[in-house]
């Protein structure tokens, strides 16, 4: 692109612009030697079709990275999960948090490698197992790479544009120094209302508010009000929410008696909530979020809320 012409290049073509929205999403990080046949990151419709056929014969699965790409139990496959931290997602909510998520695979008949390095693919043209870092080898007739993504930038190289972990924008998603450009979405980094910082989400309820929020600073009209960040996944029958950002706090209320009916609350320095994870409780959960919202204080949640040690 030339920000200062006014102009996007495209294989197609030049297209001359008023206003730009940045909306390039992020791209799957990958492992070396991903390009062999049966070794598939899960980020497009392709994929998914790829997945889906696939699938279907049910072959031995490896999943590399237990965050919330989901495994392939309910298809029938054997599904091994290769995790490279001691506990799955400690990183985002903690080791406590971390351990009872993990125990939802386990339940359902997934294998989990914690602590377990990649090393390569096996297999000369498709893949037939995953080679670790101990010498062990998963057999594997299909593997699904999730260890996240990283902010689709490479094409704006040289553009001049401010480009860091993501487009860097102001509050209305103006991209720093070029007021008739915008970023949206997974790319997008800006000054979060509720934070008071710049933050870069991936989540699509995130991506669908952007949306709002562009299309409002272009047209001059009113802007929504900024939300709190929320995401949700539906893994084995039970249905995984996390609101506000928990890595932003530390965990001050831990509770349930198993990873079915987890309500896990994180606050603050000043113990104000700013995040929390809840499984199959969307009384608590709706509490949650009014709290982190509202930037209750901890000590005033209400049950189900109530807060003991987390200890």
């Amino acid at each position: 692109m030339d920000p200062a012409a006014r102009v996007v290049r495209t294989e197609s073509g030049n297209h001359a612009y008023d206003h730009l929205v940045i909306a390039t999403g992020v791209s799957p990080r990958t492992l070396p030697g991903s390009g062999i046949a049966g070794v598939r990151t899960l980020r497009t419709a392709d994929d998914a079709a790829f997945l889906r056929s696939r699938l279907a014969s049910q072959p031995r699965v490896v999943v590399i990275g237990a965050g919330f790409i989901g495994a392939a139990r309910s298809r029938g496959c054997e599904v091994t999960i290769v995790e490279a931290l001691q506990t799955p997602m400690s990183h985002l909510f903690g080791d406590r948090v971390g351990a009872r998520l993990a125990k939802l695979h386990g339940r359902h008949g997934v294998a989990v490698r914690t602590g377990a390095r990649f090393d390569h693919f096996v297999g000369d043209t498709s893949v037939t197992g995953v080679a670790l870092a101990d010498g062990e080898v998963l057999p594997a007739g299909l593997v699904v790479v999730g260890i996240g993504a990283s902010p689709a930038t490479a094409w704006l190289d040289g553009s001049g544009l401010p480009v860091g972990n993501g487009v860097e924008c102001g509050a209305d998603l103006r991209v720093l120094g070029h007021p008739e450009i915008f970023a949206a979405g997974d790319v997008a980094r800006w000054p979060h209302a509720h934070y008071g910082e710049p933050v870069r989400i991936e989540h699509w309820t995130n991506a669908n508010e952007h949306g709002a929020m562009v299309a409002a600073a272009i047209t001059g009209s009113p802007a929504p009000r900024t939300q709190v960040p929320y995401v949700w996944s539906d893994q084995y029958g039970h249905r995984i929410q996390i609101v506000g950002l928990p890595s932003r706090g530390t965990l001050a209320h831990f509770g349930g008696d198993g990873p079915e009916d987890l309500v896990a609350v994180y606050a603050d320095s000043a113990g104000a909530v700013v995040g929390g994870v809840v499984v199959d409780n969307p009384r608590a959960f709706m509490k949650l979020r009014k709290a982190v919202t509202g930037r209750a204080a901890v000590t005033d949640l209400e049950p189900p809320l109530a807060v003991p040690s987390p200890a």
